[in-house]
């Protein structure tokens, strides 16, 4: 896995900030979607092994887990699905499967045909967050129509629905790892000020908007004493001022919370289900919920302070139109705007949505700048 391109090109995909943006503000190396998954892989690693389950598997699927996000993150995936709904729209982890399974040049099968980069079964069930294909009580699905085949292999004898253990621990490691960092990151760059989070109105507004985004059934109290908990913990840092002091300040406060989300993780699990390692389907992941609330105030001071910054919107619309266009500009000219490597899906697609799909994997593939790039050259023409 590390050796992909794939792998390779998350570091030009966006995270939370276009790479590159924060240098301005003083932050010259935010995260990008390599370093998330990286730091992702490292959480999870610990953690699957902790309770037993096979950490090079774990550690495998934490960096896979994002191979499919297209250009300018959640934002571009957004933009795409728009793009795609001819063809059965866009998911970035379906994408990730489509990838792992068909896209990605490694192995072939007898045939000739791409079995991407010939995971194990195992591995592919615990890279499967949304188990499941596209239905109407959930915008997050993990299989396309077109690659429910080998979905269906991976998931012979599991129950319809349920994630593998493995799976849950990549999940809860991705929320740790953006929710932590990200803030990191925000402070960092000085768009948080820490005092603001002590604010009556800042913290109304802060949990409003957790609630609307992340926890539409929770109410403020329990969102407050979670926020209460995390200003309280005596490593949680109390300015930043871009000294090494306060550095290292922020760097403790990013490791501790980290272990004080594995752990609360860890011993729930096993209260649960025991002490004996644990794999598969032998157990659930167990997150107690204030240590959720926690997460997610965390996740709602990135949105509130970075997605929500000034221009934000500007630069959204921007990015959108940039895919959209771009949907339609290699579709226009493909075969020829499509890399060689696709050349040839596009030749034996049977119909023009699966046409369509091939232009939405050549887009998905795409860094920021290079989407940026391609869509200027093309329009040019």
């Amino acid at each position: 896995m590390l050796h992909s391109a794939a792998l390779r090109r998350l570091a030009g995909k966006t995270q939370v900030v276009v790479p590159g943006e924060t240098a301005a503000a003083g932050q010259d190396s935010p995260r990008t979607r390599l370093t998330h998954s990286l730091e992702c892989a490292q959480i999870g690693r610990e953690l699957g092994q902790a309770l037993g389950c096979d950490p090079d598997l774990v550690e495998t699927a934490c960096l896979a887990h994002d191979l499919g996000h297209p250009p300018f993150g959640h934002n571009g995936e957004r933009a795409l699905d728009d793009a795609a709904t001819s063809c059965g729209g866009f998911e970035g982890n379906a994408q990730s499967l489509r990838l792992l399974t068909r896209l990605e040049p490694k192995t072939f099968a007898p045939d000739g045909s791409s079995v991407g980069v010939n995971l194990t079964r195992a591995c592919l069930d615990a890279v499967l967050k949304y188990p499941w294909p596209r239905r109407q009580d959930t915008h997050s699905y993990g299989v396309y129509d077109d690659d429910r085949a080998v979905f269906d292999w991976i998931r012979e004898g599991a129950e319809p629905g349920r994630r593998c253990l493995e799976a849950q621990v990549m999940d809860w490691s991705d929320d740790v790892a953006y929710s932590v960092h990200d803030l990191e990151d925000a402070v960092q760059s000085h768009r948080l000020d820490l005092t603001h989070l002590r604010d009556a109105d800042e913290r109304h507004a802060l949990l409003d908007l957790c609630v609307r985004r992340y926890l539409p059934d929770c109410g403020h109290d329990e969102l407050d004493e979670a926020l209460d908990r995390l200003l309280a913990l005596d490593y949680w840092p109390i300015g930043y001022d871009g000294s090494r002091r306060a550095q290292a300040a922020l760097k403790n406060a990013t490791s501790s919370l980290i272990g004080r989300f594995c752990r609360a993780a860890e011993h729930a699990t096993r209260e649960v289900h025991g002490t004996a390692p644990a794999s598969r389907y032998e157990a659930d992941l167990i997150v107690p919920r204030e240590i959720r609330l926690e997460c997610a105030v965390l996740k709602a001071v990135t949105a509130r302070y970075v997605m929500a910054r000034e221009g934000a919107d500007i630069l959204r619309e921007a990015q959108r139109t940039v895919i959209v266009e771009l949907v339609e500009l290699i579709a226009d000219g493909a075969p020829g705007t499509l890399d060689v490597s696709l050349r040839a899906d596009w030749a034996e697609a049977a119909d023009d949505a699966a046409r369509l799909r091939v232009v939405v994997d050549q887009v998905a593939s795409l860094t920021d700048s290079a989407a940026i790039s391609r869509h200027a050259l093309l329009s040019t023409r």
